[in-house]
């Protein structure tokens, strides 16, 4: 700020005024009017009104250094505002963005560009599309759209989108494993376990072409699909991922991805842990060599005869986490057994078995309280089969966990023969045989280690599945507004760095708040722009705004927070340093 004068016939008057850049505009803004020098010397007794003015300056120069300065807008109800204009800014997405930063993406991807020697922004373009993917997930055009309604505009035209996802495609198991040695000096990486998984995403076309085939879909669409494997590391935060055609055998996708983590990343001693329907026997074998192990659970129903008998047999039970191992039998038939539900203990057993020439470690666990929750879901479909056959409707069996498998459906006539007349009974078999289960659950290994170890690991395998689930419902990953197969890829490399960046956010946050609630409350971090002054936050300030502004080092919840330090704010969010995380 700086002292001018107004010089006219009959006096002079004093202002304090200080340049302003309004729309790329360089421009002037009186901050004070200060008066008549005439009526200001009166003021002052005869003082010099032009050494009060300076000292005035130089307090409202501290008072704006300090962040204390008090800022006056002047509007005029009867003046409508300008057209096209935008007057409210979004500003959620500048926590996304440090995390980014503190990620090195920005670096990868401008080295990529450098190689292309591009003539638009690729870094804008993959930050926008992790920003508006987790705020506002939509198509790209929606994407593009979204973005301009950001403090800081993008700097790119919407086709260079499409131009960026075909170079994006191009150098996605690069940019994997540039990510995670990045990550490595900012997070700790636990990489001792690696979760693998796969699902789905069906699309909404008639016919197959080369990535999108007919498959089994998880959605139970008809559709021709892709396929995703993921791989997580031991504290949730995603690793790498791989798309493959829709009829592609999911068992068949674990080892080419896990032989380019061993490659790119440079890891070679990890437990990989995945479900029973993707670790055949090659895959277990595969794990077994190197410094690799695995855990995988293990369906006891499709276990041979004796191995059942053995997994269910009320003998030989040790309580996990006791200080007696193995020598305190639990009997599942004594009365002394709590088998109530708020019993917590675990119980286990162990051996180790031979299947097709090849041995493992099986460990069976017992949980009372898994018992009466399984109990409790299957009370509940049950109910739902007897009510459809009381009303005679049929339901489409979308998995084995759906109420159809309690219904029989036999097709007769009037003398007992076949025909179409349809009648539905509920099977209570079906019940009686699944109960036999109930509380039971098992896990095969090569692992030497202690049992509690091993059930350990798997108790995390939630994160995973819930991984997948905030990709297709919060990030909504699908529909897929695209055809060429490199740009599919690359879509699906945005939602897999924004699940990353979002799982880095809620790791940075405590883990203390849900996706909904991080979300929302990102998305409603907006301001309202004085033009020349800086920004009023249009947000209702919080417990989670307040942790949001803690941990990430800077503040958008002053009454107003002038563009200078909005741009400061700017260049925090892209400093790189290390995550607070826990």
């Amino acid at each position: 700020m700086r002292l001018s004068e107004s010089v006219s016939a009959n006096a002079t008057s004093l202002y304090i005024i200080k340049s302003v850049k309004i729309d790329g505009k360089r421009t002037t803004k009186v901050v004070e009017r200060l008066g008549n020098v005439e009526d200001i010397r009166k003021r002052l007794n005869g003082a010099d009104p032009y050494k009060w003015a300076r000292e005035r300056v130089a307090e409202l120069n501290e008072q704006e250094k300090k962040g204390q300065l008090e800022i006056t807008a002047r509007f005029l109800s009867g003046k409508t505002i300008d057209k096209n204009v935008d007057v409210i800014y979004k500003g959620g997405y500048l926590f996304l963005q440090s995390i980014y930063h503190q990620l090195g993406i920005h670096t990868i991807i401008k080295d990529i560009a450098e190689q292309k020697k591009f003539q638009y922004d690729l870094d804008s373009i993959l930050s926008r599309l992790i920003y508006t993917r987790i705020l506002y997930p939509s198509s790209k055009l929606s994407s593009y759209e979204e973005s301009q309604s950001f403090i800081e505009k993008p700097r790119f035209e919407l086709h260079q989108i499409y131009r960026a996802l075909e170079v994006l495609a191009e150098y996605s198991g690069h940019i994997q494993a540039a990510i995670y040695k990045n990550s490595i000096n900012s997070l700790k990486r636990n990489t001792k376990i690696l979760y693998y998984d796969v699902t789905n995403y069906f699309f909404d076309i008639d016919m197959a072409d080369d990535l999108r085939k007919f498959g089994k879909s998880k959605q139970n669409q008809p559709n021709p699909i892709v396929q995703m494997g993921l791989f997580m590391d031991g504290d949730g935060l995603p690793l790498a991922f791989s798309i493959d055609p829709g009829n592609v055998n999911e068992q068949k996708m674990l080892r080419p991805l896990e032989t380019q983590i061993m490659k790119d990343f440079g890891l070679s001693k990890f437990i990989v842990v995945t479900d029973a329907g993707l670790s055949g026997i090659e895959n277990r074998k595969f794990n077994s060599s190197g410094e690799r192990a695995y855990v995988t659970t293990q369906s006891l129903k499709k276990l041979q005869a004796h191995l059942i008998e053995w997994a269910l047999s009320p003998k030989g039970w040790s309580v996990l986490g006791s200080d007696k191992k193995n020598s305190k039998l639990i009997n599942l038939d004594d009365e002394d057994f709590d088998d109530s539900s708020d019993n917590k203990s675990i119980y286990f057993k162990e051996r180790w078995i031979v299947e097709n020439q090849f041995e493992q470690r099986l460990v069976v666990t017992y949980r009372p309280t898994f018992k009466v929750y399984q109990r409790h879901i299957r009370a509940e479909q049950f109910a739902r089969a007897e009510k459809a056959v009381e009303e005679n409707k049929s339901l489409n069996k979308r998995n084995q966990n759906d109420p159809k498998r309690f219904i029989k459906e036999t097709n007769i006539t009037k003398d007992g023969e076949i025909a179409d007349l349809k009648i539905l009974t509920v099977d209570e078999a079906v019940v009686s045989k699944e109960e036999r289960f109930d509380g039971f659950y098992g896990v095969c290994t090569n692992l030497f280690g202690k049992a509690e170890e091993i059930v350990q690991i798997c108790k995390n395998r939630w994160q995973i599945e819930e991984s997948f689930r905030i990709m297709k419902t919060d990030f909504k990953a699908r529909p897929v507004y695209l055809r060429r197969d490199d740009r599919i890829k690359a879509h699906f490399l945005t939602c897999f760095l924004s699940l990353l960046v979002f799982k880095v956010l809620e790791k940075t946050l405590d883990n203390e708040y849900t996706t909904t609630q991080m979300i929302e409350q990102l998305k409603k971090i907006q301001f309202y722009r004085l033009p020349g002054e800086g920004y009023i936050p249009a947000y209702t300030r919080n417990d989670l705004t307040d942790k949001l502004h803690e941990t990430f080092g800077f503040r958008t919840d002053s009454e107003i927070t002038d563009e200078k330090k909005m741009k400061n704010i700017f260049k925090k969010t892209k400093k790189t340093q290390t995550l607070p995380t826990s």
